[in-house]
């Protein structure tokens, strides 16, 4: 997307770039020893409620043990991309393959809807005719769930929420979280008041939060996959701010996007003044750019207009 921002007019070609080096604050070593942390607890407890489930006869486990195995999947997957990503650039691959987190992002998020659209249609079958559950397992597995989820949620929080793979990650935890205290509270109601469809009712809810969360993933990796500028990033804006700065004669061709989490890059082109300094003057619009904007990698094509350019009104040179 370009945009066009103008002090005073001017044409001319580029002639000097500058580029600014970037750094990714990721740390994507410490996120891959956190995501393996979280694939061992999800996939042993994941057996234990699919065993749970079936002599439970409670959809509410059975489908909170199928969330926490596509848990597992996401964890595994996003631990592929964040391996694939690590590689540094080189080839035809200049920006690297940090992107494939990006790819990841979006298949944890449309598996979180499909997921939870066969959860859900059982869910609905259960409340409309409900079968004998065991509540007291419920309650037990549920509660145990819970205390792993919990555990799982506490090792992905100290990775980067800066990723959008590890988030896609993070909020299959969410769910299978608010999916083992669901099935806990299902549990205590069917014990208590003998209320057996609390069980689909409490799938059913677990599925409108996987909805929302991964809908929300979809769209915020589809945003980076699409070239968007960043969240908390207007380009008018930046372009506006540019215009603004002394010696700065016109700004166009500005494009802002998200190469992957973590690393967004900006471009543009800028007119100087004849005569004036459009190395310095790039120099002094990337510092601006990095401590206003926290832009680390920037492509600055710096032109000096050319006197020919000028008309002669009243005696005077004008643009």
């Amino acid at each position: 997307m370009a945009h066009d921002h103008h002090a005073h007019g001017a044409h001319d070609h580029g002639h000097d770039h500058g580029h600014g080096g970037h750094s990714h604050a990721i740390d994507r070593d410490a996120d891959r020893r956190l995501l393996w942390i979280a694939l061992v607890l999800n996939l042993g407890f994941a057996l234990v409620e699919v065993v749970a489930g079936v002599l439970a006869d409670s959809v509410a486990l059975l489908s909170d043990a199928a969330h926490m195995v596509t848990d597992a999947g996401a964890i595994a997957i996003a631990l592929v991309a964040a391996r694939i990503a690590a590689r540094p650039p080189g080839g035809r691959y200049t920006f690297g393959l940090g992107r494939s987190e990006i790819l990841s992002a979006q298949l944890n998020g449309a598996a979180m809807l499909v997921l939870a659209a066969v959860i859900g249609t059982e869910a609905i079958g259960r409340i409309t005719d409900p079968p004998d559950v065991e509540g007291g397992i419920v309650i037990a597995i549920g509660v145990a769930g819970a205390l792993v989820n919990g555990i799982v949620a506490w090792v992905l929080a100290r990775a980067s929420r800066a990723s959008l793979n590890v988030r896609g990650a993070a909020l299959h935890n969410l769910a299978d979280l608010w999916s083992s205290i669901g099935a806990a509270i299902a549990g205590v109601l069917v014990v208590t008041a003998g209320w057996a469809a609390a069980d689909g009712v409490a799938a059913l809810t677990v599925c409108v939060l996987m909805l929302w969360g991964g809908w929300g993933l979809l769209r915020d990796s589809s945003r980076v996959l699409l070239e968007g500028a960043p969240d908390g990033i207007d380009p008018d804006e930046v372009g506006r701010a540019l215009a603004a700065r002394p010696g700065v004669r016109e700004v166009h061709d500005l494009h802002v996007w998200e190469v992957t989490s973590g690393f967004t890059a900006l471009a543009a082109h800028v007119r100087v003044a004849p005569g004036d300094d459009c190395h310095a003057l790039r120099r002094e619009l990337q510092a601006f750019l990095r401590d206003r904007y926290g832009l680390e990698h920037t492509t600055l094509q710096v032109d000096h207009e050319h006197r020919d350019e000028l008309v002669q009104i009243d005696g005077l040179p004008r643009h």
